[in-house]
């Protein structure tokens, strides 16, 4: 089971993450939806394609660019089509 939590909170829990390069990405009806802000950032993958991010509101504190996810992924890339991953030092993930 791998699990991502924010000051205690579990934000995203699933049996069933796609790790890509050493991250999880986790379903979309994993992550509880109540905590993510869309966030202005896109960034850009080669082989995976370009990515939005997310904030992340919890008790109240906005954590900027906390998780992305690929909406439109490249073919290669298509298992993890809307899964949300977690920035390293924003968010703690184990699993």
């Amino acid at each position: 089971m791998a699990r991502a939590t924010l000051n205690g909170i579990v934000i995203a829990e699933s049996d069933h993450t796609e790790v890509i390069e050493g991250n999880h990405y986790f379903p979309p009806d994993s992550v509880n939806s109540d905590y993510l802000r869309e966030s202005q950032r896109h960034t850009h993958c080669r082989w995976k394609g370009q990515a939005r991010d997310y904030g992340l509101m919890v008790d109240g504190h906005l954590i900027e660019d906390a998780a992305w996810f690929y909406p439109n992924p490249k073919d290669v890339a298509a298992n993890i089509k809307d899964h949300v991953a977690f920035y390293p030092g924003k968010v703690e993930v184990q699993g």
